[in-house]
């Protein structure tokens, strides 16, 4: 028996960073979210070390983004000026992650800050912590190991706290394999709500995040996989589906407020990448060394990355990210200052 599972009232004071710093140290919301990182983060270790994957201790600077301004592009990077060179804040460092693949490993891995640069907001964070792995095999591959990590987190949360509301994570559990939805079928699904649906920059269509959530009442699901957006829409490093030219091997699953966790694999070769590039407007110059590793070290591989304030959010049942961190990370109210 778990015992009774309470429910400690949430302080939300994300934005009054005085009142914060003492909040956080009495407030057992604020102790609960401590106990849960760290249920996380052993589990995450554990998890991967069973599976004889490398941790990659990489640097939070970058020269590289894999989140650049332009159509696929749904962040903005923080810039930055290091040792009188410009550089940038990790937003992912899912190359290194490639790179680290190249040694001969099977997997690799990490938990560490990621950085954005677009205003926060109840989804997004400035500051947030990623579990991200990359590894040999395709998006079928990653998928799966995507399905597995996350049954694992919710079990080990189970295992360790009371203070969770356990059927959330039981019905997940229960319900075997996420379901799976095209994105196009998806867009289709939602036309003619412009709360479900908007333009991007580049005037596709993408599903938005009252969308994804509503996906997932209607299908009356716990998760949701969306999978194969179009090429336009997505990230230059997602590799095409060769069924389906317009689109990517790429998806993510939906739990809670939407997209908690993003995969993909990845581009084979050199001329693959630059040709995406290209058509991402994306300057290659920053990239030079990517597309040496993909010329001389050809490789398939296949990542992810889990936000895990968005994965707390849904085991917690919660709406507003910002109230998830001990010690806030937003623009203008970060301490200590």
């Amino acid at each position: 028996m778990m015992g009774s599972v309470l429910h400690p009232i949430v302080p939300s004071v994300w934005n009054r960073a005085d009142t914060q710093f003492a909040v956080a140290l009495e407030s057992p919301w604020y102790r609960q979210i401590s106990e849960l990182y760290s249920t996380i983060y052993f589990a995450s270790v554990d998890f991967f070390r069973a599976r004889q994957y490398v941790p990659a201790l990489v640097p939070i600077t970058t020269g590289s983004i894999s989140s650049p301004m332009g159509p696929g592009s749904d962040s903005e990077p923080v810039k930055i000026r290091l040792h009188e060179r410009d550089s940038y804040l990790a937003d992912s460092m899912q190359f290194a992650l490639e790179y680290y693949l190249r040694q001969g490993h099977g997997g690799s891995f990490y938990i560490m800050t990621s950085f954005r640069g677009e205003d926060s907001d109840a989804r997004h964070l400035n500051q947030f912590y990623h579990a991200e792995a990359e590894i040999v095999g395709g998006l079928n591959d990653v998928m799966e190991l995507v399905e597995d990590y996350v049954a694992a987190l919710c079990r080990a949360v189970l295992a360790s706290s009371t203070s969770v509301q356990h059927d959330r994570l039981e019905r997940y559990l229960s319900s075997g394999r996420p379901l799976r939805i095209e994105v196009d079928e998806a867009l289709a699904e939602l036309a003619g709500e412009p709360r479900f649906v908007r333009r991007s920059d580049n005037s596709e269509s993408v599903v938005t995040a009252a969308g994804e959530r509503e996906l997932l009442t209607r299908h009356r699901s716990e998760g949701i996989w969306l999978v194969h957006p179009r090429r336009t829409t997505s990230p230059f490093y997602q590799a095409t589906n060769p069924d389906r030219p317009n689109h990517v091997l790429a998806a993510d699953l939906l739990i809670g407020i939407g997209e908690t966790v993003g995969c993909g694999e990845r581009h084979a070769t050199a001329e693959e990448v630059m040709a995406s590039l290209r058509l991402q407007h994306v300057n290659p110059e920053p990239y030079d060394w990517y597309l040496r590793l993909k010329r001389e070290y050809p490789l398939r591989t296949a990542g992810f990355g889990l936000g895990i304030e968005r994965f707390l959010l849904w085991v917690l049942g919660h709406d507003d990210i910002r109230d998830i961190h001990p010690i806030p990370r937003l623009k203008g109210e970060a301490w200590p200052l």
